[in-house]
């Protein structure tokens, strides 16, 4: 029986490479992907460059612009983002079909038995380090283990631009000096905890009594162990379908305006909707989703009479469910978003449809062709024009922000 090899491949700074392959003159640099740093989003990716100055994801974009002033800051295209994405993965399912993309950066892939086809498991990784160089122009770091979870530690020890292969049964031995955050599943919140019992790496971890970590920490604790001794053996299986879509966007002011937070709902409806229909799915539930200035995030939920893709049918319920929320509650809203769940296929429903439904989803396509032909702010609702005022639009429509990039 071959010996179970499993690899987790990640690119390098997705974001960031991305924008260095369009613009060359990045490369090198201090470099920031998520926005202005006058503006109240975080960083989305980090050079390695900026990440020398204590620069990472998630932190405000303010902060990363006071650590690192000489730092290049560039809004982001989620758009162009997923499309590289999809070409990784194609050239990924081109190695073997066993595939499961985690995001849209990496991956873990079970090549049990395909040395066959390549010479060695090393060899393939190399190959395919060099096609994504190659037909992407970024680089992929590349670990190779008996296990996802030692397959990932080696990725991430390897960046940037490297390849970990850990030998079947050196998995203990690989890990063991290895600090106890660099393992899957220890947080904020279990790092420390583990830490004032002297455990500080994963070699720690796995000489530690078993009962004792689940006694601690409860079936996590056991999980956590096993881990560390390098003892996982949970498969690599294919992505399902996406469960939910969603659009939010944070504002660079906390906002009471009524008015500017319908628009930007309706906006960001639309954006949705326009998914929904590409994706040829109708939804059946409306979740609208509200973070204040305090950050106290709360979400809303309403289900549809019928599943539907219509932009006015979706804005609709998730206006009442923020008009709810703006009743109860008068703080300002740093964030607001809104999502659908509960897909099924759009050709299932359209004997359902009566006729004043069936000429708003005539309407919605024949936006969608404008859209597509001339830009996403060629044409307007009314309540959206009120976004002029505070957004800057491209040829994708209005420019928001999400905690990570404008999407």
């Amino acid at each position: 029986m071959a010996t179970r090899r499993i690899m987790h491949v990640d690119l390098d700074a997705f974001f960031v490479s991305v924008e260095q392959v369009d613009h060359p003159e990045l490369r090198g640099k201090p470099v920031v992907v998520g926005g202005r740093p006058d503006t109240r989003g975080v960083v989305a990716a980090a050079s390695y460059e900026a990440r020398a100055f204590g620069v990472h994801s998630a932190m405000p974009l303010r902060t990363a612009a006071r650590l690192c002033p000489q730092c290049i800051f560039v809004e982001g295209n989620f758009s162009k983002y997923a499309e590289t994405s999809r070409k990784f993965m194609d050239i990924l399912a081109d190695f073997t079909p066993f595939l499961e993309p985690m995001g849209l950066d990496e991956a873990y892939m079970d090549v049990t038995g395909f040395e066959s086809l390549h010479g060695t498991i090393r060899d393939m990784a190399t190959a395919l380090k060099k096609r994504v160089r190659d037909e992407l122009g970024i680089n992929v770091s590349v670990g190779i283990a008996n296990s996802r979870v030692v397959a990932k530690i080696a990725s991430d020890a390897s960046k940037p631009d490297g390849l970990i292969e850990v030998p079947p049964g050196g998995e203990a031995a690989f890990m063991a000096p290895l600090p106890i955050r660099q393992m899957p599943g220890i947080g904020e919140k279990t790092e420390p905890v583990l830490k004032r019992l002297g455990i500080d790496t994963i070699g720690k971890l796995a000489h530690a009594p078993a009962e004792g970590l689940k006694k601690l920490l409860g079936s996590h604790g056991e999980h956590l162990h096993n881990m560390a001794l390098g003892l996982d053996d949970s498969p690599v299986v294919g992505r399902g379908e996406a469960k939910s879509m969603s659009r939010e966007t944070t504002f660079a002011e906390d906002l009471r305006d009524r008015a500017v937070l319908e628009a930007t709902l309706r906006y960001l409806a639309e954006r949705v909707g326009r998914k929904l229909r590409q994706s040829g799915k109708l939804a059946k539930c409306v979740t609208m989703k509200l973070r204040y200035a305090d950050f106290a995030t709360i979400t809303r939920n309403r289900t549809l009479p019928q599943a539907t893709d219509a932009d006015g049918v979706i804005f609709e319920a998730g206006l009442k469910l923020l008009h709810t929320a703006l009743i109860k509650e008068k703080r300002a809203v740093r964030l607001i978003g809104i999502g659908v769940t509960g897909f099924t296929e759009a050709g299932q429903q359209l004997s359902l449809l009566d006729n004043s439904t069936l000429r708003m989803a005539k309407l919605d396509k024949a936006v969608d062709r404008i859209r597509e032909k001339y830009g996403f702010g060629a044409i307007q609702t009314g309540r959206t024009m009120k976004l002029r005022e505070l957004f800057e639009e491209n040829e994708r429509g209005y420019s928001l922000h999400t905690p990570g990039l404008s999407r």
